[in-house]
């Protein structure tokens, strides 16, 4: 879904144009309202899907894009790699209930300028929003510490666990499998099949070396518990 009725106008001349990302009405809501209290800000238009936000992209010309990584269908990292690759000077914002600590960098290589957790205070997304359009890069100050740390040591490090071995969404069925989450509940927050998300448990067990589901459940549990 697109929406595409904010359409620049005589008030909004002068404003930087936000698109939306999200699969979740009340949360685009949210985030249009906070967008819009700022004097120098106006959302442009909404998206719940990749599809729908390519689309968004090439006919309303966002100044920024905040994009959530959940999405129905493809990832939102997969999204953010697709809009970099056509247009490839749209700054990205990725605003996400998903653990900084297992997603910032992949979002920065994917080509994001920025990751937010949904946790943080208004203010810190309409500072990270001001922060992008200017042309920095807005991460935590944990983050920013671990990425200056591997670029102190030539940023050419091994990989820092066997979770990078994990694609996109291998991980995210990780994390959620870490949190308790049965299968079908998976299934349904990703907005996948809950076939599709048996196959992908099975190629985190191969990439892990585990023997077994249950072996696969304990790491997978104490890993989010040491995160958390």
């Amino acid at each position: 879904m697109v929406n595409l009725r904010e359409r620049p106008n005589r008030a909004a001349k002068f404003k930087r144009r936000i698109l939306i990302v999200d699969d979740h009405p009340i949360a685009r809501q949210g985030l249009r309202l906070l967008i819009e209290s700022a004097v120098d800000l106006t959302v442009c238009g909404e998206a719940a899907d990749a599809d729908a936000a390519m689309d968004a992209v090439v006919t309303l010309k966002p100044d920024l894009a905040i994009v959530d990584l959940s999405l129905h269908g493809k990832p939102g990292l997969e999204l953010i790699k697709d809009i970099k690759a056509r247009q490839e000077d749209l700054p990205m914002l990725v605003l996400s209930m998903h653990d900084e600590r297992l997603y910032a960098e992949r979002a920065l290589r994917a080509g994001a300028r920025g990751y937010i957790m949904k946790e943080e205070a208004t203010e810190k997304i309409i500072q990270a929003i001001r922060r992008i359009l200017a042309g920095e890069i807005y991460v935590s100050d944990t983050i920013a510490a671990r990425v200056l740390r591997q670029l102190a040591h030539g940023g050419n490090q091994p990989l820092k666990s066997s979770l990078d071995l994990l694609s996109d969404r291998e991980l995210e069925v990780f994390q959620l499998i870490g949190q308790g989450k049965p299968m079908r509940e998976i299934a349904r927050i990703l907005h996948l099949s809950t076939k599709t998300i048996e196959a992908h448990r099975e190629h985190v067990k191969e990439k892990l070396n585990m023997a077994s589901s249950n072996e696969l459940l304990r790491f997978a549990i104490q890993t989010v518990m040491d995160e958390a």
